[in-house]
């Protein structure tokens, strides 16, 4: 048989363990959303070019082959400042899941303190008392949770910290994506820039040999006049690319967490365009929403607004508090720490607000609300992310169409350059023939240089709208579980 007290001792264990296992509100259930079954558009594809995997996906800038633009990425990860503050984000999340755990436990506080009193007399003329009174000892107190406000106070937090490493990866796809934009953009001027010189070294060519055409009366005044004007209008655009390059420099240190100028001698020497040598097959659409770090940060604000519901619900119903006290108290300090001296409590208490002009209710409705904005948040956050995919996709695909075009258009210029010069030497057309076949290919070759850019950066668009840029072995938010 078991002794009494200990069938006593069981038996209230084992309904502590009952009532604490009771939590109130609802479960978090990850919110379905509906996707279609594939994408509409079509991705870039080259038959030389290798597909993206899932692993090279989280660090798909390696695809353009270019070592100076994985080194600029790679350094902005490490020293941005947003990204920065991000981390110091979770780390703040973290330190909240654990003051919300702590709750979870008991506390224990220690205290000594010396009082001096002085206590009139009960009777009519009698002496006033005066004396001391010292105390040293334990306090403690342990709320216990029975309807699991306190545990979904610690569910809440643990979203709340998946939702800050969900921002900080987020924010890894949105740097790397504008690291490498703004490389492509450099190069792409850069690019230009040479276009633009050469076309004006034509040009001013061709003015100083209608200069000389004029001279011996072969040419007219007007002749001249326009190839000067064309060469001057090439030779504005120059100085507009070279304040575009300096600029798109500073950017790139902006991102790298530098001074603006730190990247001018590494970045101002010309350097070719980057193109990238791999496919990017799409995957599925349902795939997105376990990929892309903005849903599942929104799946995360989800889970901790439906805790929180279970927090306020909670907050109806009595709080039971165990509180125990142990120590030593006594009106002399020689004889308070005799053992005569010792003094304790234990006991049980209850706080229940019978009425608080309808707060705690208005509060759980506040929650409820809270919880709906977060999944209509979630569902526009999802279909946001399919309108960016499927814009990539189809951007991508035009754009290509647009650059094979242009590169047509060059060749075609150049010839129709070739024969102008040709025929207007043999006297059988106008200077003016001349001039537009060159106006046509400068403006060509500028058009192709920047859909070449555009390719490169749509493909940008297309790695960040499918959530590639930071590592995808991360398990999906947490899931809380009550009744």
């Amino acid at each position: 048989m078991i002794p009494t007290p200990s069938r006593t001792s069981l038996a209230l264990c084992l309904c502590l363990t009952l009532l604490t296992s009771c939590m109130l509100g609802p479960d978090f259930q990850r919110p379905e959303a509906k996707v279609s079954a594939q994408w509409l558009g079509q991705a870039p594809t080259a038959p030389e070019a290798a597909p993206t995997t899932a692993h090279n996906l989280a660090q798909w800038w390696t695809a353009f082959n270019d070592p100076q633009l994985t080194s600029l990425v790679e350094r902005s990860i490490e020293a941005n400042l947003d990204l920065r503050l991000a981390q110091n984000r979770i780390r703040q999340a973290r330190a909240a899941l654990g003051i919300a755990g702590a709750d979870l436990g008991p506390t224990v506080d220690t205290a000594a303190s010396y009082r001096r009193s002085r206590t009139p007399s009960s009777g009519t003329g009698g002496e006033s008392v005066t004396g001391n009174f010292y105390r040293m000892g334990f306090d403690a107190g342990w709320e216990i949770d029975l309807f699991g406000g306190i545990r979904r106070g610690v569910e809440a937090a643990g979203a709340d910290l998946d939702a800050a490493e969900e921002s900080r990866s987020d924010l890894l796809v949105s740097l790397s994506a504008e690291v490498a934009a703004n490389y492509l953009n450099l190069r792409s001027l850069q690019q230009r820039l040479a276009i633009a010189r050469e076309n004006l070294r034509a040009q001013e060519h061709t003015a100083e040999l209608t200069n000389q055409r004029f001279k011996v009366g072969f040419a007219s005044k007007l002749d001249v006049v326009r190839a000067e004007a064309l060469a001057a209008t090439t030779a504005g655009q120059i100085p507009l690319f070279e304040a575009q390059i300096r600029q798109t420099i500073y950017s790139l240190g902006l991102l790298l967490g530098s001074e603006p100028a730190t990247l001018l001698a590494e970045l101002t020497p010309d350097a070719p365009l980057p193109v990238a040598l791999a496919t990017v097959p799409p995957g599925l659409p349902s795939e997105l929403l376990l990929r892309r770090p903005d849903i599942r940060r929104a799946e995360a604000q989800i889970h901790a607004a439906t805790a929180r519901i279970g927090v306020a619900k909670a907050d109806l119903f009595p709080k039971f508090t165990i509180a125990g006290a142990l120590g030593l108290q006594n009106t002399t300090l020689s004889s308070t720490l005799n053992r005569a001296s010792t003094a304790w409590s234990l006991g049980p208490s209850l706080n229940w607000p019978l009425f608080d002009m309808g707060r705690s209710r208005a509060n759980l409705e506040l929650k409820k609300a809270v919880q709906e904005e977060e999944l209509l948040a979630y569902e526009q956050t999802v279909l946001n992310a399919l309108r960016e995919v499927e814009s990539a996709l189809i951007a991508s695909t035009k754009e290509e169409e647009h650059r094979q075009a242009m590169i047509r258009a060059v060749a075609a210029n150049h010839t129709a350059v070739e024969l102008a010069t040709s025929l207007y030497t043999a006297g059988q057309n106008d200077f003016l023939a001349v001039l537009d076949a060159q106006r046509s290919l400068y403006a060509s070759e500028d058009a192709l240089a920047q859909s070449s850019r555009t390719v490169s950066s749509n493909l940008v668009a297309l790695f960040k709208a499918l959530g590639g840029g930071w590592p995808t072995e991360k398990d999906a938010p947490r899931n809380g579980s009550g009744s």
